[in-house]
């Protein structure tokens, strides 16, 4: 992983000391933009992602088995695609037509939610979604680090990761007042989901340009990508361990359920996990451009582990909202770090490959720990659900130590 000090002034158009210098300048306008893009896309999945749970339990009348199974297939479809995705964009030079078709795909597949009636039809509209997400995030990623100077990097990832919480916070806000003034319509929810989402890809093709000079950066080969560096496996390996303990926010929302909370009112959960990971995205982000990053991770699985062990034990609403908020607050400190140790150890020519790498990897991790998340959770209920994961998450600390350091400086090509 490339975990180090860093002792360089970050420089952006928002001074917010102690984490940033005054002698800053502003970040690129397509990491403000990408960040607005996400924001609604955000805002648009999580009105219906927030509800879809309880949905397919009492609505469609599924078992919490089938919720992780078609939560965990829809992240393994999301992880392949951003490996060929990334990989694509290389080979292709071009990122930008890439993240247009994810993100144009999405909305339009979000036409399904409201006329579903069935578990296959939630499966498919889950799978071409989160393939629509496949199809953009890694590109989208290396999109920002190719414009995006190694010294700001984590700033820059935890600046869209902010920005994308706010539409993680008010689409369930918004998804709460239409289910307590429609008596608790689902399908009015997943129409005007719709709106946002569409805007995104507006925005997207209007407001965010191609990468200056992606074609003269750019030089794909079959036999560049096996000589990835040890840092990038190494980040890689790490951090599919974690995802092993991170399974689907679907839980989160069951044990909302689990432990008393009114249908119309579960999604204020997500809204209280979004808006602490809000808030501490980009600050964190920032400090992963100055602090060590292997401390800064460590402290990560802590608040991991804390949450779980919370969410393990909570009977009653204050502590499961003391668990969501524990949840936002561990994706605050590590998605940042993580999108920006990636980008500091792939050589720039295969930063798409590098982060759909992460993804699928990350990814496959996830469908294993939704899946045997929905096994345990009907067999044993969710205190075990949540005290395993917290088990897994302390195996991933083990792993962090073996992950080597560098300096968060610019790859050489």
């Amino acid at each position: 992983m490339v975990i180090g000090v860093r002792r360089v002034p970050a420089r952006f158009p928002i001074r917010l000391t102690p984490f940033l210098r005054p002698e800053s300048h502003h970040l690129p306008r397509n990491v403000t933009a990408l960040g607005l893009v996400s924001l609604l896309m955000g805002a648009s999945s999580y009105m219906i992602v927030s509800l879809l749970p309880v949905f397919l339990v009492t609505v469609i009348g599924v078992s919490t088995v089938s919720v992780g199974w078609i939560e965990g297939v829809a992240e393994a479809t999301n992880s392949v695609a951003k490996i060929l995705s990334g990989t694509l964009s290389d080979r292709m030079r071009r990122r930008k037509s890439l993240v247009v078709l994810g993100y144009g795909l999405a909305a339009c597949v979000k036409t399904l939610f409201p006329i579903a009636t069935d578990a296959p039809t939630v499966l498919f509209a889950r799978f071409a979604d989160r393939l629509g997400k496949g199809l953009r995030d890694a590109p989208r990623d290396a999109l920002m680090a190719d414009e995006l100077p190694a010294r700001t990097r984590g700033a820059g990832f935890g600046l869209r990761l902010a920005l994308f919480t706010i539409g993680c916070v008010s689409g369930p806000l918004l998804a709460t007042l239409i289910m307590l003034n429609s008596g608790n319509d689902f399908r009015l929810v997943f129409w005007v989901a719709l709106v946002p989402a569409f805007l995104s890809v507006v925005v997207l093709v209007f407001g965010v340009p191609e990468a200056p000079n992606a074609n003269d950066r750019l030089v794909f080969s079959a036999r560049a990508i096996g000589r990835l560096p040890p840092a990038l496996w190494w980040t890689i390996a790490a951090a599919t361990l974690l995802a092993l303990a991170r399974f689907s926010q679907a839980f989160l929302l069951l044990k909302a359920k689990h432990v008393g909370v009114d249908t119309a009112l579960v999604p204020t959960f997500i809204m209280v996990m979004g808006l602490v990971y809000g808030i501490t995205a980009f600050p964190c982000g920032a400090l992963a451009d100055t602090m060590n990053r292997r401390v800064q991770l460590w402290i990560g699985i802590a608040v991991l582990i804390a949450c779980y062990l919370v969410l393990a034990t909570a009977a009653g609403v204050a502590q499961a909202v003391a668990g969501a908020a524990l949840w936002g607050l561990q994706m605050g400190i590590i998605e940042g770090l993580m999108a920006a140790a990636i980008a500091d150890a792939a050589p720039p020519n295969l930063r798409g490959t590098a982060f759909g790498l992460y993804y699928f990897c990350t990814g496959l991790a996830s469908l294993a720990a939704s899946a045997v998340a929905g096994m345990v959770w009907s067999a044993a209920g969710p205190s075990q659900t949540f005290l395993i994961g917290a088990v897994v998450a302390a195996l991933s600390a083990g792993m962090v130590v073996f992950v080597p350091l560098r300096q968060g400086v610019e790859t050489a090509r």
